[in-house]
């Protein structure tokens, strides 16, 4: 059994790196980059749902940790 030596060896890790990265792009790469399609989904899956019925122990719905105000109309 011949091993590989030189540029042979070093074509040989970068086509299995090359091809690991290939591999993951679609699963973890592109959805962190553009998640549209996600939220798309999302949106769609959850339009009959609400919350406040579904929400285990009587607890409040999440509402913003940093209490952005809305502008007040005068």
């Amino acid at each position: 059994m011949s091993f590989f030596r030189g540029w042979r060896y070093t074509a040989f890790i970068t086509g299995f790196v090359g091809f690991i990265g290939l591999a993951l792009y679609p699963i973890a790469i592109s959805p962190m980059m553009d998640a549209s399609d996600y939220r798309a989904i999302q949106k769609e899956a959850r339009k009959n749902i609400k919350q406040e019925d579904i929400q285990p122990g009587n607890m409040k719905v999440w509402t913003d940790p940093f209490g952005r105000k809305k502008p007040e109309s005068e």
